[in-house]
């Protein structure tokens, strides 16, 4: 398959790209696209074979739900029911943006879309590339991250290409997405709302929100029926093994530098996903991803992923990363590292 690139402006897209973008997506192929978050693999979300092909070109695990993204608030009513007082809320709140809702599915929704769940997630997303295209599309778009399966999540079009390229009809090219972690996913159907997956609007914000908000232990398990986009199976992984150092500021400089002077010794070739405090420390035959300021989550997020998918370019045969607070974006930051490690971690 011939996939066709296309650069748009993200505040005044083309009309006719979008126009033919959103044609091959009521048609049955795939689109990838921009958002606030990440770039996103969509497909018609009441086509059950085109929502079935994204599984195919990902390689995903087809009980790993996906997320429906559209255009205006008022389209949700179509796709769910019983939408509690705390969802309308958020949809208030936060839409549009990075936040994801889960709540009861409609009948209309095919069950490739929900993993065979009786709930479904759904989202609005801020980008105007994004929402532009749901709109001349006219449905309802299933899209998780376009990427392989189990890879770093893509910001930016040329992560899309490398995964995706040949497997795809469409990749529209709006440059770096904001963010750089994708969505909150809230689950609105329990008694009180609980977080499946922390991301773009924080756990603070949502307690500022709604006063009452749960934090699901599954964020920290690997053993569970995926009720959630990203919440089973490896995520965000650079392809050499890497663990995650936890330690609270400094103990975790030199913990850090215990483990790398180790591996060195070991004769290993050694990555380091680091704080730019942290990385000055380190040994230069080390090779270095200055993920940001420890102090600036934000700086941490947009950059994570653009420097794991690095080091799949250099030849290092183990990562180490190191942790930041969990306060505001930190604790979507701290889940990404967490899933990209696979629950290597060292404390201490």
């Amino acid at each position: 398959m011939d996939t066709k690139h296309y650069v748009v402006d993200r505040d005044k897209p083309d009309s006719k790209i979008l126009s033919e973008a959103a044609a091959n997506l009521r048609s049955g192929k795939l689109v990838a696209f921009p958002t606030e978050t990440v770039y996103g693999l969509g497909a018609n979300g009441f086509d059950e074979q085109a929502v079935k092909s994204i599984y195919q070109a990902k390689g995903r695990p087809s009980d790993n739900p996906l997320i429906l993204h559209i255009a205006a608030v008022h389209e949700v009513e179509k796709l769910t029911q019983n939408i509690s007082a705390n969802a309308r809320a958020l949809m208030a709140a936060y839409w549009p943006g990075p936040l994801t809702i889960i709540l009861e599915r409609s009948k209309i929704i095919p069950n490739a879309v929900t993993g065979g769940l009786d709930t479904v997630a759904i989202r609005m997303p801020s980008s105007i590339v994004a929402r532009e295209l749901i709109r001349l599309a006219g449905i309802p778009v299933a899209a998780p991250s376009a990427n392989v399966s189990g890879r770093p999540s893509p910001t930016n079009a040329d992560d899309v290409l490398v995964d995706l390229s040949g497997k795809i009809a469409v990749v529209l090219d709006a440059g770096p997405c904001d963010i750089g972690v994708e969505s909150t996913i809230v689950d609105c159907t329990t008694p009180v709302p609980t977080i499946l997956r922390p991301g773009g609007i924080t756990l603070e914000m949502l307690v500022e929100t709604l006063g009452d908000v749960e934090v699901d232990p599954g964020l920290v398990s690997n053993n569970m029926v995926a009720r959630a986009p990203g919440m089973k199976y490896r995520h965000y992984a650079p392809i050499a093994p890497m663990t995650l150092v936890e330690s609270p500021y400094p103990e975790n400089q030199s913990i850090l530098l215990r483990e790398i002077l180790q591996a060195l010794g070991d004769r290993k070739k050694v990555g380091a996903a680091v704080s730019r405090e942290t990385a000055a420390l380190l040994p230069a035959d080390v090779q270095i991803a200055v993920l940001g300021s420890r102090l600036n989550p934000a700086e941490y997020a947009g950059n994570l992923y653009t420097m794991l998918r690095a080091f799949d370019d250099t030849d290092v045969e183990t990562i180490f990363a190191e942790g930041i607070s969990e306060e505001g974006l930190g604790l979507a930051v701290m889940n990404r590292l967490r899933k990209a490690s696979g629950y290597r971690i060292i404390k201490k």
